[in-house]
Parts: structure tokens; C-alpha cells; sequence
């Protein structure tokens, strides 16, 4: 599904290499977590991916679905299959969040030859699935992500993954400043979309995450490298003596 090699990536302004040689496989059906301190690449692994500017790709591949993503505008990447939600939705005044999801799923339709949806048949599924997300009719009328909370906005997030329907979900510390029970709400719209078509690459600090979203693979990443790839007891290791003697052990 998600294939990267050798990826190494610079800060374009600082001239300061962040990814270092990130090797990594996704594939279909699989939840894979990326687990690491502060400053060891992680979102910047979801940044370049996703096609946000101001990085530099110096070596290394990346392709999905067998397709090169690292050569396509963020707009095609999206197109392509891939999904990315944010550690920090952002708010678009004066923009209905209906509006925004169904021009959204219509420009992908287009993209990939396909009809677009009615606002019939659109309205009848994003309600549907804003039922199942346990999302309140009252947000979608709303200007997107405006006046949401944070555990909103990350269901808003789910809700749009729902309908986009991508290959690859990419979720960046998406439980940052989540409460439990908002926590717990995202992880079950997570766990929803599991299918055999679709992988997932969750980034996050913390165990407690994958105690609701349980992945099949954890990587551990420090330094602008995956040093040590485990199964989910590598994150209940991390949880109990933190990264350091990871680090000690692959030095």
C-alpha cells in the first residue's frame, strides 16, 4: 500500500536534514503506529507525505498503491487515495462545513473519472455517517471546525476521512488535547474504517492512543530514523521505560 525508502528530507529555509533514511511499509488492512519523542521526524514523515511546502525530498522514494506521491501536488495525492488529519485542524470562517465536505468528495470523483454525487445522495450519506461518528446534525451546518472543540474537530476530521473513503489515513498526534471520552469517540470512528482496503499510519506519543486503536505494527523513531519495529508490546515498553534505552540499545 504505502511504500517509503530511504526517504531523507531537509527544512528548505534552515538547510537542517530532519528525515535521516526513514525505510517503511503499510500495508492494506494493516493499523501501523509511528511512536518517538519530540524533534525525532514524526509529523514531518505526515508533512511530506501529505505534500506540505517548505521541505526538501534529497533522497529516498515514497509511493502508494505503487504510484510515485513524492512528484504530485497535495491536491493529487489526495485524489491518489491518501488521507491526512491534523494534530491542529484548522478553522475556515464563512465556509459550510457541508459545503466543504461535499466539494471535497466531488473534486476526487472528478479526478478519478467517476460522477459526482448528487446533493441528494451526499446529504443521505453524511448523515448517515455523522450518525455512526456520533456527530450532532448541528455541525455540519456550522462554518468548519469554527467554535468546535478539539475532540469536534477531530471527529469533524473522522467524519470527512468517512466520506473521502481513502487507501491511507494518515492521523498526526491526532489525540492531542484530547479528553478520554473525546479520545475514545475518535478512536471508534477510527476503528469503523478498518477494512482490508485500507491502511492506517498513526502518529502519537502515547500508549494510551493505541489502547483504543490497536495497531498491528509499532515503529519506534528517533533521530530522523526508525530504530526498532515492534508488535503492540513495543509501545507498552516505551510506556513504562521511555525512549532512552531504546536509543542506548541501537547506538
Amino acid at each position: 500500500m504505502l511504500e517509503i525508502k530511504n526517504l531523507q528530507v531537509k527544512l528548505e529555509e534552515e538547510d537542517k536534514q530532519i528525515l535521516k533514511g526513514v525505510d517503511l511499509t503499510v500495508e492494506a488492512g494493516k493499523v501501523h503506529a509511528i511512536m518517538g519523542p519530540n524533534g525525532s521526524g514524526k509529523s514531518t514523515l505526515s508533512y511530506v507525505l501529505s505534500g506540505r511546502d517548505g521541505y526538501e525530498v534529497t533522497d529516498g522514494t515514497a509511493t502508494l498503491a505503487g504510484e510515485d506521491i513524492l512528484d504530485m501536488e497535495p491536491e493529487e495525492r489526495a485524489a491518489a487515495g491518501l488521507f491526512l488529519a491534523f494534530q491542529y485542524p484548522v478553522e475556515i470562517p464563512g465556509v459550510g462545513n457541508m459545503t466543504f465536505m461535499r466539494t471535497a468528495v466531488n473534486s476526487q470523483r472528478k479526478a478519478r473519472g467517476q460522477e459526482e454525487m448528487s446533493s441528494t445522495d451526499f446529504l443521505k450519506l453524511v448523515r448517515e455517517k455523522a450518525k455512526e461518528l456520533k456527530i450532532d446534525a448541528d455541525m455540519l451546518k456550522r462554518p468548519v471546525n469554527v467554535g468546535f472543540s478539539g475532540g469536534e474537530k477531530k471527529r469533524n476530521e473522522i467524519l470527512q476521512m468517512a466520506m473521502l473513503e481513502p487507501k491511507m489515513c494518515i492521523l498526526d498526534e491526532t489525540d492531542s488535547g484530547l479528553d478520554v471520552d473525546a479520545m475514545r469517540l475518535v478512536a471508534d470512528g477510527v476503528n469503523a474504517l478498518r477494512d482490508e482496503g485500507r491502511g492506517f499510519l498513526v502518529i502519537t506519543h502515547y500508549q494510551r492512543l493505541l489502547d483504543h486503536i490497536q495497531p498491528d505494527v509499532v515503529h519506534i523513531m528517533s533521530n530522523g530514523r526508525i530504530i526498532k519495529t515492534g508488535g503492540p508490546e513495543l509501545a507498552l515498553e516505551v510506556e513504562k521505560n521511555g525512549y532512552e534505552h531504546l536509543k542506548e540499545e541501537v547506538a
